[in-house]
């Protein structure tokens, strides 16, 4: 069984100086900031041997010291450790030796006395970016060679689309890690299953919650999510616990998110910050420790420049990002569905299921979907109800086309005078390089998926197979389809 690399690192720092007063201080300025597993060095000398046998996040190196300087120890430690940010501590005010520091790979710079604020800021950002580097080795590795660890997490979701089994090794990556998550995509393309598969994937034995806060104002979203004291408000006749306790240990979904009022946000940013939060009338503090995961179809950019989301707030939620493609950009997806829908309908009809039409098929796999799979839903529901021949044709769908994109993108490469020495072919082409255009154009519009391409050439899988054998023997013969340009 696949191991499916885990993200979420118990940081862990070393601080390398060698005034003792000066490594108590900053251990004791962390530890109040909560950053723990602190490792302190006086002697130069065993900072190389110390990193050999633990695994260090971030170092703090003090540049000026006896024996080994700094100077001497950086090189050598962004050579063997460049996945491990250093943090330069010096007594000198020096421009040119802070641009020296960083040229030889320092991660930042901080004069002495050390501002504690500062000195934790950079501390958390070293730990984030070292995080971000070993995520990233990890995700490569990951997705370069692995199957899901753990598939069954994914089977409310029909696809055979790359990018989506890409997006869900992803997910698995990010399964561990306890820091929000942002999905985002077109209205219909899943998003709350998405987080489904995220919250199976996490372990976390707590439910997962879904609120949707599109319509919400700011009492109502504050009541619903963090809850009431009795007699906070009238009609409060109880106390009521909020959905953030209801996701106590696990996974709190926020659906429709860009639609959040700028006093929500506030409130929201509170949680995320800090864990805390408190119930409408109460001064009461309470702790969280539900995992937050939002989803939305909007623009944020466009909203943070128009100032209607908090830039803040944005930057606390999608510290992992998941961008799920809309239906037109993964069509490999679209027969699969249509015909899970139809099945799911007709059971749910209790008829016979029907069957669908080439027509129908070629007209579906070229429609864009800007509804999405929402949309798909509402148009098999009403040909399947309405159909009393047992067969889906292009009448049961009404709007579609027939073969709108992808059918007539195959036949305008060999239309508009392709047949002209201007065109494609130098003369009028046989039927077997006519077909073996057909082939290839299927081929790269079904970006490489055989099954598509068949049911777009309305041929059998194996027939396609066959064909395209012989286009391959062909071509290592110096064969006709070498004249033939894709």
């Amino acid at each position: 069984m696949p191991t499916t690399p885990k993200l979420e690192r118990e940081h862990s720092i070393l601080i390398v100086d060698d005034d003792a007063t000066f490594l108590d201080g900053t251990r004791r300025a962390l530890l109040a900031h909560n950053i723990r597993n602190i490792t302190t060095l006086q002697d130069s000398a065993s900072v190389l041997p110390a990193l050999a046998d633990n695994s260090f996040t971030t170092i703090i190196l003090d540049w000026v010291m006896p024996n080994i300087s700094g100077a001497d120890l950086l090189p050598e430690l962004t050579r063997q450790y460049p996945h491990i940010p250093v943090i330069v501590i010096t007594g000198v005010s020096d421009l040119e030796n802070a641009v020296s520091c960083i040229k030889q790979g320092a991660y930042d710079y901080i004069t002495k006395p050390v501002d504690t604020t500062k000195l934790v800021s950079v501390v958390q950002n070293a730990c984030n970016s070292s995080e971000l580097i070993a995520r990233n080795r990890q995700l490569t590795d990951y997705l370069l060679g692995e199957p899901l660890s753990n598939p069954q997490h994914f089977c409310d979701i029909i696809t055979c689309c790359e990018k989506m089994q890409a997006i869900f090794k992803v997910i698995e990556t990010l399964a561990c890690s306890k820091q929000p998550v942002l999905i985002t995509g077109e209205t219909g393309v899943g998003k709350e299953l998405i987080a489904n598969a995220l919250h199976r994937c996490s372990g976390l034995k707590g439910r997962m919650v879904t609120v949707n806060v599109a319509g919400l104002d700011d009492a109502m979203f504050a009541d619903t999510l963090f809850g009431h004291k009795k007699g906070a408000y009238t009609g409060a006749n109880e106390s009521r616990e909020g959905l953030i306790e209801q996701a106590k240990g696990g996974t709190l979904f926020l659906d429709e998110i860009g639609d959040l009022s700028n006093a929500s946000q506030i409130k929201l940013l509170r949680l995320l910050q800090q864990g805390e939060y408190y119930r409408l009338g109460s001064d009461v503090l309470h702790k969280s420790d539900a995992r937050i995961v939002a989803a939305s179809n909007a623009n944020f950019h466009a909203m943070m420049s128009a100032g209607t989301f908090r830039s803040d707030l944005y930057y606390r939620i999608s510290a992992q990002t998941l961008a799920i493609p809309p239906l037109r950009e993964r069509r490999e997806d679209i027969l699969p569905l249509v015909e899970h829908f139809i099945e799911i309908t007709a059971a749910n009809l209790t008829i016979k299921q029907p069957e669908l039409s080439r027509e129908a098929r070629q007209a579906l796999i070229s429609y864009d979907f800007p509804g999405n799979v929402r949309e798909m839903i509402n148009k098999i529901h009403h040909a399947v109800m309405h159909n009393r021949t047992g067969t889906l044709t292009l009448s049961d769908f009404p709007g579609l086309m027939p073969g709108t994109v992808l059918p007539n993108q195959i036949i305008r490469k060999i239309g508009n005078s392709q047949f002209s020495l201007n065109g494609i072919f130098h003369t009028f082409p046989t039927v077997d390089e006519v077909e073996t255009l057909l082939v290839q154009e299927a081929m790269i519009l079904a970006e490489g998926n055989r099954s598509m391409a068949a049911k777009m050439l309305g041929i059998s899988r194996p027939t396609l197979q066959k064909r395209m054998e012989q286009l391959a023997a062909e071509n290592n013969d110096g064969g006709k389809a070498e004249t033939v340009v894709t």
